[in-house]
Formats: structure tokens, C-alpha cells, sequence
């Protein structure tokens, strides 16, 4: 798994992942927007992010698999957040292997201290994952929706000093 910057080729692969309801509904993104509207948000988010967000693009074999965001303007915390799309991928650990790259990203190029991240409770799969990459609950969060069920966010967080004691989990021993 590798990161790299987001380029305006890459709007209308992410966008096309809408194309699949299911993945819309797990990703909480809008069923009711067409394609062109899904591709020009895509294409604004690429070329002139908000204020605070970076997003890389995850790739395997060349390949874009997903995105990493690290989200936030303080000096030394950010917000984790992954996605893999094509539901095809899924359950292939590329989930764990995206936002294990956002943190070698985020406490290695970036210097941040703490990276904290939030999954609804009803999203196992992410909860299981930030567990698995050593995050510690911290508490709960605002009330949400993943699924169409309304549930609560989980808040965690990982420091760089929790993290420099790991090994790399997220490769699979030979």
C-alpha cells in the first residue's frame, strides 16, 4: 500500500464508486445524486480541498483502492479517516493497510503527536480496525447514522509514541 497526492485523473474513478448503492450506504454517501454530481464534488474536493483536509490517494499495484484523510489545522493532531472503494476490495484488509499508511504518513512526514479517528458503533469493520492499529477508545462522540440506523460515534486515539512501539502489523509475516 502506498499514498500519494490526489490528481484531477483521479476524480471520475472515486465518483464511480457511487455508481454502487450499497457501497453509498457503508461510505454515507447520497444515493440521490447522479454521477456528474458525485464527479464534480470529487473534482472540487481534488483541486481545492477545505481548509485542514488532507486526502491521499491509497494505491496497491498502481492501482487507486481508496483514500486516506488526515483532517485538521492543529500543529501536532489530526483526524484519521480511510476508505476503500469497490466493494469488491473489501474484506481484504486493505481498510487496515490504508489507514496504517495514514498513520506512518501522519507521525512520520507530518510529525503529528496524536492521530485520533471516530467510527459509528454500528460500523464494525472500522471499529475493529482502528482496535487492531493499537487505538484506545477515548469516549463517545455525536450521534450519527451508518446504515440507516442511528447510533453513536466512537472516538479513539493513537500517539505517535503508541505507534513507534508497534511493529508494522499491517504486513503479514513470511
Amino acid at each position: 500500500m502506498s499514498l500519494r497526492s490526489l490528481l484531477p485523473a483521479d476524480a471520475p474513478s472515486i465518483a464511480g464508486w457511487a455508481r454502487d448503492p450499497e457501497f453509498c450506504r457503508e461510505a454515507g454517501w447520497s444515493t440521490s445524486l447522479g454521477r456528474q454530481a458525485h464527479l464534480e464534488f470529487q473534482d472540487r474536493i481534488i483541486s481545492s480541498p477545505p481548509p485542514g483536509l488532507l486526502r491521499l490517494g491509497a494505491e496497491v499495484g498502481g492501482i487507486l483502492v481508496g483514500y486516506v484523510d488526515l483532517h485538521g489545522t492543529a500543529p501536532d493532531t489530526r483526524e484519521l479517516g480511510f476508505l476503500i472503494g469497490e466493494r469488491d476490495r473489501w474484506g481484504q484488509g486493505l481498510g487496515r493497510r490504508a489507514a496504517a499508511a495514514g498513520l506512518d504518513h501522519g507521525f512520520g512526514e507530518l510529525g503529528l503527536k496524536v492521530i485520533w479517528a471516530e467510527a459509528l458503533e454500528g460500523n464494525r469493520r472500522s471499529m475493529g480496525i482502528l482496535r487492531g492499529l493499537g487505538f484506545t477508545e477515548t469516549g463517545p462522540g455525536t450521534i450519527g447514522e451508518f446504515r440507516g440506523v442511528t447510533g453513536v460515534h466512537r472516538r479513539f486515539a493513537l500517539s505517535a509514541r503508541e505507534w513507534g512501539l508497534r511493529d508494522a502489523p499491517w504486513i503479514p509475516s513470511l
